[in-house]
């Protein structure tokens, strides 16, 4: 917006020479110093015109922050007051307003003197300070709304049906400034322009700021964010987008490598923001990358020269394949999905807990279909000691448990919200999430149960011939319903769970392979196309609408095949790019320009330390030889594991986890005697080398394989000539000091 605009929105000091003519649609059109602009204003109701407690009311009191959660919309309200939570059960407000306290909030035989108007316009004491002005518009409603008696509702009615923001994309220059427009549409055909009663939030103010008239201010660095647009618990969206500064020719982009489509859609967006993709890793970082992320562990020194020396042009290709095909693979993949679903063996028994564990790493060895692994564990029945899936539904014994991991997991909606309010920034209501706990509410247990901290017992689960899930406020008993669309209604005799977990896996339902597509891509890319993983809702939208659509759609595609969609992801350029940034893409955290760099997971650092040092690792309640990613509870004792951010064995999941680095982390890997006996054993790597006949450079070259999967440099080689050579040092502590001055270097602890 120009600076006269600013102006005229009241942001400066008034502006001489300005001129107003009033437009239809409660539009003004502003001339000041020669700039024409259509603001949006609240136009006043008619003065014989009914005010709606719903459409009129509520939203004034939600636009002045008076229901809010730091207000009267707390759980307990305020000195007395409570309103539901930004309005989202009007009947609990109107009686609120009109009912309680035997009505004195409001005053119809002199309006101005009800408590309703009185306190927010400071004539009398409010903690909330003054939130309307004598005599303004919304004071006029309010006092209007009394006026007429305080109707519930007004002749002929009409509902909101939708909510739409102006602009909904937007590219804007550093420092910038554009207005937001919000439009309402009623069940009647008529909208209203209802932008000054609109609440406003940016997901990054540094970037794009929004102040409470809808007005966008550009920051001074380019970048991305999403304003939220809420009105009545109707919420819309405005992307926005600040380009980098600079001409980038068509055909830097046009000449870029396209693998397959996720190439492509990368590409375009980078284009239109003026961002250049960083220059692809060499053979040796490629191979590393890959390795880590398909099966967890460091490729030998001989395959590395193997796959080094080899010169097809489609050998990364041929190495992916085979990946995919290594027993590793399994373990890797479900190690991660444990984090997702395995509980704590001290609360539902360690029998329970271990087939559990079972049952999901077998659904990887079988790579078995991503949607038949989803309905399996969904409709589980059986014992606890025979089927491990149905573990889920000892540690989850009430429905409204169920709900929130299930939504969240399949289908990156978190509904926690919605069990106790209407979900302050998405469409989900208090009715939404108990109609789908529903599908659980006859989910039946026979057996000794649960009784912590040791439930050794045997457990049945099974539908049971009753059951049924009440609304909280209600108290009306709620059928089974799905959170959108529409479902098989199940028959009485019939479990549930299967309407349930045949609409969440039905190809019908984009959320249920988004959520899992995108928790791939961040384990993979460094960070989700929507982060949170699973948290996808409108005011948290994509990155990149197209490439997590598309991928979506190629994941349905190949039938929920894991193996295919990481083949798909692996093999694209973009996959292969270096994490070192150029002058373009230096600030870019979110397009995929360049590899985004995450430290290893903690159990695979820990096989990675294994298998550079030559040792094994003796877990408590594992086999001999067992890696750390094969572990079937976090109960297992493991200081380096803990360290490096395995989850709290006391966390109910999902868990997620933090990829952040420690101090702790840093002082563990340089001083904790476990690695040192590593490096130091008699049956070791270093302890081999050493008494081998290979040269200095020999044993250099051998760890830099072992360790970083690539040759030294000569610079590195002259390095560990000077290590080896010192005063005093034999071979073996020589390659010893080495060895532990490697595993301290971010080339190590880094997935690169």
């Amino acid at each position: 917006m120009s600076t006269c605009e600013a102006h005229l929105r009241g942001m400066m000091h008034p502006f001489p020479s300005r001129l107003i003519v009033s437009m239809p649609n409660r539009l003004l059109l502003v001339v000041c110093c020669g700039v024409a602009a259509l603001l949006a204003v609240a136009t006043p109701l008619r003065a014989d015109e009914p005010v709606s407690f719903d459409l009129d009311v509520l939203p004034i009191l939600t636009a002045r922050g008076c229901n809010t959660g730091a207000c009267h919309g707390k759980q307990r309200g305020q000195n007395g007051f409570q309103l539901s939570l930004l309005g989202f059960d009007s009947e609990f407000d109107y009686a609120a307003l009109t009912k309680n306290a035997r009505g004195r909030r409001v005053f119809p035989a002199a309006p101005e003197r009800s408590l309703l108007l009185q306190k927010p316009t400071g004539e009398a004491p409010h903690g909330g300070g003054q939130r309307l002005t004598l005599g303004d518009d919304d004071y006029q409603v309010i006092h209007r709304w009394i006026e007429q008696g305080m109707p519930r509702r007004i002749p002929g009615e009409p509902t909101l049906e939708r909510v739409v923001v102006e602009p909904a994309d937007l590219l804007m220059a550093p420092e910038e400034e554009k207005p937001l427009r919000v439009m309402a549409y009623y069940s009647d055909g008529s909208s209203r322009d209802v932008t000054a009663r609109t609440s406003f939030q940016s997901n990054e103010s540094a970037i794009v700021a929004v102040d409470p008239s809808g007005m966008l201010k550009a920051g001074p660095i380019p970048g991305e964010t999403a304003i939220m647009s809420r009105y009545m618990n109707v919420i819309a969206v405005t992307n926005v987008a600040i380009p980098l500064p600079g001409e980038v020719p068509a055909e830097l982009y046009e000449q870029l490598p396209r693998h397959n489509f996720i190439d492509e859609l990368v590409w375009k967006k980078l284009q239109s923001l003026g961002i250049t993709p960083s220059e692809p890793v060499d053979d040796g970082k490629f191979l590393r990358r890959v390795s880590l992320d398909l099966i967890g562990r460091l490729p030998t020194p001989e395959e590395t020269r193997a796959f080094l020396a080899e010169e097809s042009s489609d050998k990364r290709e041929k190495l992916i394949d085979a990946l995919l095909e290594r027993p590793e693979y399994a373990d890797h993949w479900a190690n991660q999905w444990a984090d997702l679903l395995r509980p704590n063996p001290y609360r539902v028994g360690i029998k329970a807990v271990f087939n559990y564990d079972n049952w999901i790493r077998e659904q990887f060895r079988q790579n078995r279909p991503y949607d038949q692994f989803v309905y399996d564990l969904l409709t589980a029945q059986g014992s606890t000691w025979r089927n491990g899936a149905t573990t889920l539904f000892r540690d989850r014994r009430e429905p409204e448990e169920i709900t929130t991991l299930v939504s969240q997991l399949f289908l990156g909606v978190r509904l926690e919200c919605a069990k106790c309010h209407h979900h302050p920034f998405e469409k989900w209501s208090q009715e939404d999430f108990y109609r789908f706990a529903a599908y659980f509410a006859r989910v039946g247990r026979k057996g000794t149960g649960l009784s912590p901290p040791i439930s050794g017992g045997e457990e049945m689960v099974l539908t049971a011939k009753k059951g049924s899930v009440a609304h909280p406020l209600t108290g009306e008993t709620l059928s089974p319903r799905p959170l959108f669309g529409e479902a098989p209604v199940a028959d009485e005799s019939a479990d549930p769970r299967e309407a349930l977990a045949g609409w969440i896996a039905s190809d019908d339902n984009e959320f249920f392979a988004r959520v899992q597509v995108n928790r791939i891509w961040a384990t993979l890319m460094g960070r989700g196309i929507v982060d949170p993983v699973d948290d996808l809702r409108t005011t948290n939208p994509p990155t990149n609408e197209p490439l997590l659509a598309a991928l979506a759609a190629e994941f349905r595609a190949q039938k929920y095949d894991l193996k295919k969609l990481l083949r798909t992801i692996t093999t694209s350029h973009v996959y292969s790019l270096s994490s070192i940034p150029n002058e373009r893409n230096v600030a870019d955290t979110r397009n995929y320009s360049r590899h985004y760099r995450q430290r290893l997971r903690a159990e695979v650092l820990a096989g990675a330390i294994d298998d550079i040092t030559g040792t094994n690792t003796t877990f408590e309640a594992m086999p001999a030889k067992s890696r750390a990613n094969q572990i079937w509870t976090h109960r297992v004792d493991s200081l380096l594991l803990d360290t490096f951010g395995r989850p709290d064995p006391n966390r109910d999941p999902p868990c997620e986890r933090t990829t952040e680095s420690t101090v702790t982390q840093t002082l563990h890997l340089m001083n904790a005697p476990v690695i040192h006996g590593k490096i130091t054993a008699e049956e070791g790597r270093i302890a081999q080398l050493a008494a081998s006949d290979k040269s200095t450079d020999e044993i250099v070259e051998e760890l830099y394989l072992a360790v970083y999967s690539r040759y030294p440099d000569e610079e590195e080689r002259a390095i560990g000539r000077q290590v080896f050579e010192q005063e005093g040092v034999n071979r073996r502590r020589a390659a010893e000091d080495f060895l532990w001055a490697m595993v301290n270097t971010p080339e190590f602890i880094f997935k690169d």
